[in-house]
């Protein structure tokens, strides 16, 4: 769990105010192990916290380099803590994603890096979104020897 100055020295870092919500918000999602829906963030904050300033600070969050989206299959946007490296100006979400098909959960696998491809002529890379799909560590069956 990150603390209380780690997650002010974020917003800090990124040039964002410190609030009661955006310093939640930024817990919450740097507690995760997996990415979270706004929905799911919304469940794990205060009960009053209103709903269009949580997607307000998730898409500042997401505009300075704090977290990014993961992109699956279906239509829910799930957001994750970016890497420390992660600004405003650059954002480097260069890792695979991972997709339990059992609990549903989309993992960062920061330490996997997304392969390279070659294009052919004239095609230019703006984004780059690698989803591999299986069973976590969480799900897997236990083995007795």
């Amino acid at each position: 769990m990150p603390s209380s100055d780690r997650i002010s020295q974020a917003l800090t870092r990124h040039g964002l105010r410190q609030t009661v919500v955006r310093q939640a918000v930024l817990r919450v999602v740097a507690d995760s192990p997996f990415a979270l829906s706004g929905s799911e963030i919304e469940q794990l904050l205060a009960p009053n916290t209103d709903r269009i300033t949580l997607y307000r600070t998730l898409k500042s969050f997401e505009e300075s380099g704090l977290i990014h989206r993961v992109i699956d299959k279906s239509d829910i946007v799930r957001y994750a803590a970016c890497s420390i490296e992660c600004s405003a100006h650059e954002h480097f979400d260069n890792h695979v994603h991972f997709k339990c098909s059992n609990c549903q959960h989309i993992y960062c696998l920061n330490q996997v890096a997304i392969p390279s491809v070659n294009l052919p002529a004239k095609f230019e890379v703006k984004t780059r979104d690698y989803l591999l799909s299986g069973v976590c560590h969480e799900c897997q069956p236990v083995q007795v020897s």
